[in-house]
């Protein structure tokens, strides 16, 4: 097993443009603590600093030592660690799903606490091949059966997963070569986890030639299809998308001259990027609304209204995911917008930022001159003291406020290469 070459493979996940801070997140197991001790040489080579998380989700008994065990070690070898608690399982839903969410949320709360932009995880060509066969039981298309990708940005956050084309057990050898302890988690071996089954099943499809190795392999040539597909969306894009008062607008014609894929992807980031999510919607549900745009139909998915308006598809908020979101004006609404006072209006206590709906767009007069149709800017951010209406700014009622899209429309464009 070829241990030599796991320094190259880090080096290359952040050479020639290394990161000023960098964080690595440990659980205690073999893969996170051969990425911390790879890390921890990187990082002194290169000047880097190096911080440590683990994220104790409260599963298990052992969680808080194991937790423990990892933040001695990382004294011991000069590494600064932080341990976050997850205490929020409700009991109900997909627990490791919802554990992975939280430990990314965690992670990334955590990171932007110290500046740190940067991510390492220890993700194996072990787990692209475990990831790989799930999806392929879902039906995936080509961005499932692509895997984990080696670079993903996720709430702000860059994740670089090194150790992608590594085996665990070549980890495992690094480990006993350098005298480094790891903690065996014993729910590797709980076969109600889809994960475990897909372990447990590569060991009996290696008799048809479909190992580990094969399988990451294979995902590495679809996530090369994946980029250009990607690119192409990119650049369709440029042509046909445009953004208005936080919708995504789609020209139907130049959108029909596309190829399905491409529309399927315009759409899928357009709602994506529009319902803020990290996450597809379900490629049936995805159908179905295309199905129901051929008719002349409208669709809602992820909160997102799906709907052709004269020459146009507009996706926007759905007015009903939001009509109780009512927050601060200094506080970002709807994980997006950001209201702005002009003038003499400032930010103040008893003043809200909701969705405009019909009470709101009622007492804008000028709406219309906007040329935004009405379902559009019942969802847009509004500003209110109590029950009465101060601000509409994309309703033609600016009242000295501006509504602005975190980090502006060319997010949309931006997102359509870093998934």
């Amino acid at each position: 097993m070829m241990t030599g070459r796991l320094p190259e493979y880090v080096s290359e996940a952040f050479l020639p443009h290394p990161p000023r801070k960098m964080g690595v997140a440990v659980s205690g197991g073999s893969d996170s603590m051969a990425l911390l001790h790879l890390l921890r040489e990187f990082c002194e080579l290169h000047e880097i600093e190096l911080h440590a998380v683990t994220v104790n989700h409260g599963l298990r008994e052992e969680a808080s030592t194991e937790a423990d065990k990892v933040a001695r070690h990382c004294a011991e070898i000069g590494v600064p660690h932080d341990t976050l608690v997850w205490e929020d399982w409700s009991g109900r839903g997909n627990l490791q799903k919802a554990a992975r969410d939280a430990r990314y949320s965690k992670i990334s709360a955590w990171a932007q606490q110290y500046g740190i932009s940067t991510v390492a995880v220890g993700h194996t060509a072990d787990d692209q091949a475990e990831t790989v066969l799930m999806r392929l039981s879902r039906r995936a298309g080509v961005d499932g059966l692509s895997g984990i990708q080696d670079r993903t940005v996720r709430e702000g956050i860059t994740w670089v997963r090194p150790l992608l084309r590594t085996r665990r057990q070549t980890l495992q050898t690094y480990l006993e070569q350098h005298h480094i302890p790891w903690i065996s988690d014993p729910s590797n071996d709980d076969e109600r986890f889809d994960r475990i089954k897909a372990r447990k099943a590569l060991g009996v499809l290696s008799d048809l030639g479909i190992t580990s190795d094969v399988l990451a392999e294979v995902a590495g040539h679809l996530s090369e299809a994946r980029r250009a597909l990607d690119w192409q969306t990119f650049l369709a894009a440029k042509h046909v998308v445009r953004v208005d008062a936080g919708a995504i607008v789609l020209d139907e014609t130049g959108l029909r001259l596309q190829p399905d894929e491409i529309q399927r992807r315009l759409i899928v980031r357009a709602i994506m990027w529009v319902s803020g999510s990290d996450y597809p919607p379900r490629r049936a549900a995805v159908a179905n609304v295309i199905g129901s745009l051929r008719k002349g139909q409208a669709g809602t998915v992820d909160g997102c209204h799906v709907r052709r308006i004269a020459a146009n598809i507009w996706i926007f908020r759905e007015y009903q995911a939001l009509r109780n979101l009512s927050l601060p004006t200094d506080e970002l609404w709807d994980g997006r917008w950001r209201m702005l006072p002009l003038g003499g209006a400032k930010h103040a206590p008893h003043l809200t930022v909701r969705a405009l709906g019909m009470d709101g767009l009622d007492q804008c007069p000028d709406w219309r001159a906007t040329g935004r149709p009405h379902v559009v800017l019942q969802s847009t951010p509004s500003v209110w003291d109590q029950d009465v209406l101060i601000a509409a700014p994309l309703a033609g009622c600016e009242q000295n406020w501006q509504a602005e899209i975190d980090g502006g429309p060319d997010t949309y464009f931006a997102a359509l290469l870093s998934h």
